[in-house]
């Protein structure tokens, strides 16, 4: 029987190690040269890097322990124990690089199986979709999605959740005969040149998902322009959301067994 890793976790083990050796080289950097405005960024993109791949190896989590360490990473303590500041920048450097070692020894021993099963995607969850091929990748944007609204980046997350959305509803439309429920200079185009927002009124007039979708923000009905252009709008939160909020109703819509 083959005992080796999984290719999975033998990927994140690399990157793990990548982060920990790049943490250690900036931990020396900042020793002598802690005022540089090329360290103070280089550190906050290893940061931001670090919280990515935790994120991921915690499944999205908040409450999983790698998350919760990593997030307690960046707190400094009284004595009372209450979190009352932003440790400061190398002492943050040495937790992460801690909770970095921690994930590896995770990975490596007998938490290996659980931590993998955390860090893959929930299986199942695009199961409707009738392009088999489709699921594994609608799974990975689907997680990457969540990671970057955790981050704040909530211009990615939108932008993430938009994709997900247009490739399932056009999946369904593609599975079904909408020639009755479009406009026949519609149904004389391919599916490919619609519009984002008249394939959802495809959709709905076919009676494939409901009328939820139009909770849509604006930025979002318009997303592939962002797309095309490399746009980085300022999205809010709140944006982000109810485009995640809708990209679930139309789930639930398209499989209401889930």
């Amino acid at each position: 029987m083959d005992q080796s890793p999984q290719p999975q976790v033998q990927a994140y083990l690399a990157r793990l190690d990548a982060l920990i050796r790049a943490g250690q080289r900036l931990r020396q950097v900042l020793l002598t040269d802690s005022s540089r405005e090329s360290t103070i960024r280089a550190i906050g993109a290893w940061q931001q890097e670090c919280g990515m791949t935790i994120s991921q190896l915690s499944g999205g989590s908040k409450a999983h322990w790698l998350a919760r360490s990593f997030s307690q990473a960046f707190l400094m303590r009284s004595t009372a124990g209450r979190a009352i500041e932003n440790a400061p920048a190398e002492e943050i450097i040495d937790r992460l690089l801690d909770v970095l070692k921690q994930a590896v020894a995770a990975l490596s021993g007998s938490q290996s199986q659980s931590l993998a099963s955390a860090a893959a995607p929930e299986p199942h969850r695009f199961d409707f979709v009738h392009k088999t091929e489709l699921r594994p990748v609608l799974e990975q944007a689907y997680s990457e999605g969540r990671g970057a609204f955790e981050q704040g980046d909530y211009a990615l997350a939108m932008l993430t959740w938009c994709g997900i959305l247009e490739s399932i509803v056009t999946d369904a439309i593609e599975h079904h005969d909408l020639s009755a429920a479009v406009e026949p200079e519609l149904s004389r185009r391919k599916i490919a040149d619609w519009t984002f927002e008249a394939r959802l009124i495809a959709a709905e007039k076919a009676g494939l998902i409901t009328h939820g979708w139009v909770r849509l923000p604006e930025a979002a009905r318009t997303y592939r322009d962002q797309a095309e252009h490399k746009s980085n709008p300022a999205i809010s939160e709140r944006d982000a959301k109810r485009t995640a909020q809708v990209l679930h109703v139309v789930m639930r819509d398209l499989n209401p067994g889930r």
